[in-house]
């Protein structure tokens, strides 16, 4: 259940933000400290704990590391949620088929 690493990394205010602001494409530790009132020292640790979650990845540029979110990961999230959506979906329809039938018979 990757998904459940996912949720949990995202349940934090700033790895949200950071997340939110990687949407705009790739950027250093530097530039994402640069617009929050965090240290680097401690965006690094919210990009990785994102990046185990599978939301974020990282790609050295000499002495500087851009992340920029995970395709695959958003994907599997997506997938998740569109299951979740069906499954809710189909639950409802069949109450109100449950309903019906029960008034038509009632």
């Amino acid at each position: 259940m990757a998904y459940e690493g996912m949720f949990s990394a995202l349940g934090d205010p700033t790895r949200r933000t950071v997340f939110e602001r990687l949407r705009q494409g790739p950027q250093t530790v530097g530039a994402l400290a640069a617009c929050l009132p965090v240290s680097r020292p401690a965006i690094s640790q919210h990009l990785k704990v994102l990046e185990t979650a599978g939301l974020v990845a990282h790609q050295a540029d000499g002495t500087r590391h851009l992340y920029r979110l995970e395709g695959r990961g958003l994907t599997a999230l997506r997938d998740y949620l569109q299951a979740l959506c069906e499954e809710v979906e189909a639950a409802h329809a069949a109450e109100i088929a449950r309903q019906l039938e029960e008034r038509r018979y009632g």
